[in-house]
């Protein structure tokens, strides 16, 4: 008979808890060689410490068990790669968070109100070339970028040329609610044919309070902060959309350092 490692010394054999072992068996992760019975006692073989290994190093890297399961069990070595890539990748743009995340954290505390100076600006009708959806927050960047490349190839495959800088306008859901209409849109003096998400539209006038945030879009809660308490402080906050424009932004560079976004709070009619 081949000999097996009770739950309690496969445990001490692979610094996982008696615990978690019965976790990843229920699951089907890591079944056990033998079941008692009587007992439903569970024994291991001593070969099985090898991929015990793996499941706890994997783990420390966050690995979804899910995941695990498919390097374990994948067929080959391309696809066991690829499976390890993908969380690789994943990884890193979570560390890529982290740090931005930290240093605008640092940058808060040693500077904890923006310093760029607040201006007021009267916006007026613009026509462009736009696309509206409803969209979540959490999806919001990734769909602002992809909005604009979007809008400056349509623009591009028409024979037109942008009049200005790409801008946005987001409804107050979006902020409050987690999900509101959004508009991303590229000015242009010729009406554009509707293709696809795009379609023609006048940006309505509007008088704004603004200010210019420099860098990645990371940190611009900083420059909504510092919007926020100034129209509040001289009273001229009307209900109505914030608008962003993407003076220097992500289809003019991928260096996010280079970008400069001014973002506009609609104020009383001051001028």
């Amino acid at each position: 008979m081949t000999a097996t490692l009770a739950i309690g010394d496969f445990s001490r054999a692979t610094h996982l808890t008696v615990k978690t072992l019965r976790h990843y068996h229920d699951v089907g992760l890591l079944e056990p060689v033998d079941i008692d019975p009587n007992t439903g006692y569970r024994r291991y073989a001593p070969d099985q410490i090898g991929a015990a290994l793996v499941i706890r190093r994997l783990r420390h890297l966050d690995m979804p068990l899910d995941d695990i399961h498919a390097v374990l069990s994948a067929p080959d070595v391309e696809t066991r790669n690829q499976v390890m890539a993908a969380h690789l990748a994943r990884l890193e743009a979570s560390l890529t968070r982290t740090q931005e995340a930290v240093a605008s954290l640092r940058d808060l505390l040693a500077q904890p109100s923006a310093t760029a100076p607040i201006h007021h600006r009267h916006m007026p009708a613009t026509p462009a070339a736009a696309i509206s959806e409803a969209v979540d927050r959490a999806d919001a960047l990734v769909w602002l970028q992809g909005a604009l490349g979007e809008l400056r190839a349509t623009l591009a495959a028409q024979h037109l040329d942008p009049a200005g800088p790409g801008g946005g306008i987001f409804a107050n859901e979006l902020f409050a609610d987690e999900r509101g209409e959004a508009t991303v849109f590229v000015p242009c003096t010729q009406a554009v044919r509707p293709m696809g998400r795009v379609a023609p539209m006048v940006v309505p006038p509007a008088e704004l309070a603004t200010i210019v945030h420099p860098g990645s879009l990371t940190g611009i809660d900083r420059a909504y902060g510092a919007l926020g308490a100034y129209v509040t402080r001289h009273a001229l906050a009307v209900d109505g959309p914030i608008r962003e424009y993407y003076l220097v932004g992500p289809t003019d560079t991928g260096d996010e350092t280079l970008w400069r976004t001014e973002v506009g709070w609609p104020i009383f009619q001051t001028r």
